[in-house]
């Protein structure tokens, strides 16, 4: 579970590093695996370090703003067959207004439980689901 004040590594080729959860958006105090929140980005890689091609690397910089897709947290989720998984590190994506993922790949595992909440498009640019 995330809450307000949480720092979160930001997987995915978009430049930023790390982020803070400002404001959960599913008019609840936490948020959960493939909940989506606003961030603010507190850590980026310096313009003169990305070595990549993508434009969206040069756009994301220290204090922007943005909404996220949490794709990983270190409390455990409950599975309907009775299993838990949990995974080392919080972690999300960063997303533009029309809730697609802003960078064009995806550097981590995600939940598997975001499939079944119609995030098909992050399954598809993840390199394993677990």
């Amino acid at each position: 579970m995330i809450q307000l004040k949480s720092y979160l590594n930001v997987i995915d080729n978009t430049g930023a590093l790390v982020a803070e959860c400002i404001r959960t958006l599913n008019n609840t105090k936490v948020a959960r695996v493939g909940d989506e929140i606003v961030v603010a980005v507190k850590k980026a890689r310096s313009v003169s370090d990305s070595s990549l091609s993508s434009t969206a690397a040069s756009k994301i910089r220290k204090g922007d703003v943005r909404r996220a897709l949490i794709v990983r947290t270190k409390s455990p989720i409950a599975r309907p067959d009775g299993s838990n998984i949990r995974f080392d590190d919080n972690a999300c994506i960063l997303l533009n207004n029309q809730k697609q993922p802003l960078g064009t790949r995806i550097l981590g595992l995600v939940a598997a439980d975001i499939k079944a909440k119609g995030w098909n498009k992050v399954v598809s640019l993840a390199p394993k689901v677990v």
